[in-house]
């Protein structure tokens, strides 16, 4: 609150301003990209179950974000609600999918930092560098982790289930119940990576969407002057891992953990003031989140969809 006291509203709106529209047009198409990817991605671990072409998928893909970004968390489950829904495949194995789709998200994000703080010469002048590249380093030990337990579960998720099951029961019932299933659920969706040429389509799809992200985030900041007109994919990678971990505490339509953590990271790393840092946190929030609501509520429309009643009705047949 003190911060904001000595907030200069007059030069945050002369950035705003400034800031080049057609950088910015720009940064969403980019992002407006993604989606369709993102479509292309959920075909191929479809395939085992049924072949549905891919542009029967990206309506999902965007009123699901929408719904995201209108309801918060809770819409993550309006994807695979309305595929399951219009595909004739059950709801759980659409959650199967989810949880595999955010697998190859983390995972591949986590690459493209972890390679960055790693091997990045431009960041080593930064502030905090040997913390960042410290907690690269954290990092890619817990991504080798994570691969090690997905192969164990994508080789044999019954058992893991229940050996987890065995020894929670006694102490944590409920809890034991909870991940078991969770596990066995989490097991159905590696299985839809069924050969070595899905797992390398899905990765490498993972990878052109974060990568296309990144370059969003380069022409928002590119919209700017001063220094954020300087700032190259390394920088931007950094400022989406600080956006990401601030968009866990997101509320619908608001954000905020997002914002925070971009304008943080944004002030204190790369030393940017604090009314442009403001200016460009929120501007890259809307571009990366909220840009796709006009065309997604548009098209939920279109196809006679409610996003209130989706969402209500896909954590019913969740069980939450």
């Amino acid at each position: 609150f003190r911060t904001w006291q000595q907030f200069h509203w007059s030069e945050f709106w002369d950035q705003t301003s400034a800031a080049n529209p057609l950088r910015i047009f720009s940064g969403i198409a980019l992002i407006y990209t993604t989606y369709i990817l993102r479509a292309i991605r959920w075909k191929v671990m479809l395939r085992p179950r049924k072949d549905i072409p891919s542009n029967e998928l990206v309506a999902p893909m965007v009123i699901g974000f929408t719904g995201v970004a209108v309801l918060g968390r809770p819409g993550d489950l309006i994807r695979p609600y309305l595929i399951s829904r219009r595909q004739g495949l059950t709801f759980s194995s659409q959650v199967a999918v989810l949880a595999v789709e955010r697998v190859f998200d983390t995972g591949c994000f986590a690459l493209l930092l972890v390679l960055d703080l790693l091997f990045a010469p431009s960041l080593r002048e930064l502030h905090h560098y040997n913390q960042f590249r410290f907690a690269g380093e954290l990092l890619c030990g817990a991504v080798l982790a994570v691969a090690a337990l997905m192969f164990l579960i994508w080789r044999s998720s019954e058992d893991v289930a229940e050996w987890v099951k065995a020894k929670l029961s006694n102490h944590f019932p409920n809890l034991a119940k909870s991940l078991s299933s969770k596990i066995k659920t989490f097991g159905e969706g590696l299985h839809t990576i069924h050969d070595l040429k899905s797992f390398v389509q899905i990765f490498a799809l993972s990878l052109a969407i974060w990568l296309i992200i990144a370059l969003s985030y380069v022409e928002v900041t590119h919209a700017y002057g001063d220094v954020l007109h300087t700032m190259s994919v390394s920088h931007v990678m950094l400022l989406m891992s600080a956006s990401i971990i601030g968009s866990l505490l997101q509320l619908p339509m608001v954000g905020g953990g997002s914002q925070l953590g971009t304008i943080s990271m944004l002030r204190t790393v790369f030393d940017v003031k604090e009314e442009l840092a403001a200016s460009c946190g929120l501007m890259l929030w809307l571009v990366t989140f909220v840009s796709i609501v006009p065309v997604g509520l548009l098209w939920s429309r279109v196809e006679h969809v409610s996003l209130a009643k989706l969402e209500q009705e896909s954590q019913e047949d969740s069980g939450q």
